[in-house]
């Protein structure tokens, strides 16, 4: 593991945001191409796809992993941190591109399946849609998976154990900015003019009573207000007072009833400040939903090569814009044990390297599995 160990620290130390990832993408394409791996390069702008075949066999599994880094400081204090002053790998995708090449290392020499392994290299997962710039791009037009399969690290799980589910996985994700407008003035005459902070405030309470009383008890949801922004003097009343935060649900129509309450709640509320209200809102990311019989195949697979996998008690309130390439192709997303570690997005987070062997076991595992003579399914 010491090669694989010391590519992760390196990729740690030299981070690269969304649509950004060149040297990162040309790291991995040089990894591919020494192990006389094909190579497709530019595939969601700076995606990097791996085509290994063996064997006679028309099945092609994909297995993906991302790469991009987060915009904020690293401060983890080891001696790779990062070196790109506010990008950050703090969400393991430098382990998990690192994981997928391992992989790659070891069903090049030392595997025998049949069929062909797609390794897809994914830009921009963090809030840009990577996934889908890959598939607008022709991914699976190009590389026509039968499934596909993702791994991200969970520091909530002992090291080494994978869980996953059918059905939903990871959240969509909405993000919601209101501007309230319309008054200003000094602070010492607010009869005189509306009081955006104040309509802000209320709106601010108000939202969070929302998805309580909007949406049936049973159905999961969350509305987290993450910013509110207003005024520039102690005495004076801005004229414009913003809100910004995200909106979590695992079904469209408690996406739809999320939405329409929000617009209303801006509205009515500001309106009774004699203010209004203009609403962006953004449905930037489906829910996950993994296909039922893939989600079985992992677990089965899994546990007959005597790996931990265990069927995931809940979905996460997290997004993953793996979930487009879910939409186009039969797949499954886990998550692999990675404590001791950091929260996810922590700015101290830094990847467990012990877990580099765990993930390449489980992806060589599935690819045995799924691409063996006889596949299970």
């Amino acid at each position: 593991m010491e090669h694989l160990v010391a590519l992760r620290r390196d990729l740690h130390a030299h981070p690269e945001l969304g649509f950004q990832e060149q040297r990162t993408s040309d790291i991995v394409a040089r990894f591919l191409q020494a192990l006389g791996i094909e190579v497709h390069r530019g595939i969601g702008k700076t995606g990097v796809v791996g085509i290994l075949r063996k064997g006679s066999s028309e099945r092609m599994i994909g297995l993906r992993a991302d790469m991009d880094a987060l915009p904020m400081r690293d401060q983890s204090g080891t001696a790779w941190q990062s070196e790109t002053e506010q990008v950050s790998h703090a969400c393991g995708h430098d382990g998990h591109t690192v994981m997928l090449l391992g992989a790659a290392e070891k069903l090049a020499r030392e595997v025998s399946f049949d069929g062909t392994v797609c390794f897809i290299f994914q830009p921009a997962e963090e809030g840009l849609a990577g996934a889908q710039a890959m598939i607008d791009d022709g991914l699976f037009s190009r590389f026509p998976c039968d499934a596909v399969y993702a791994i991200h690290n969970w520091p909530e799980l002992p090291l080494g154990q994978v869980q996953t589910r059918p059905g939903p996985i990871m959240a969509a994700a909405d993000r919601f900015d209101i501007r309230v407008l319309g008054g200003g003035g000094h602070a010492a005459q607010p009869h005189l003019t509306g009081d955006t902070l104040l309509a802000a405030s209320e709106l601010v309470v108000q939202l969070n009573t929302l998805v309580s009383r909007a949406l049936d008890p049973c159905e999961t949801a969350l509305l987290t207000v993450t910013r509110m922004q207003g005024g520039f003097s102690h005495n004076m009343i801005p004229s414009e007072a913003t809100i910004t935060g995200t909106v979590r649900t695992f079904s469209a129509a408690a996406q739809d009833r999320i939405e329409a309450r929000l617009r209303q709640m801006a509205e009515h509320i500001t309106a009774a400040h004699g203010l209004h209200a203009e609403v962006s809102y953004l449905r930037y990311y489906p829910a996950t939903l993994n296909g039922a019989a893939e989600a079985q195949f992992c677990l089965q697979a899994l546990t007959a090569a005597g790996i931990r996998a265990d069927v995931a008690p809940q979905p996460a309130l997290t997004s993953e814009d793996f979930a487009f390439m879910l939409q186009a192709r039969p797949g499954a997303y886990l998550w692999l044990g990675s404590a001791p570690s950091k929260p996810l997005h922590h700015a101290a987070y830094d990847f467990n390297d012990a877990l580099i062997p765990y993930g390449i076991d489980t992806f060589v595992t599935l690819i045995r599995q799924a691409l063996a003579e006889k596949f299970p399914c």
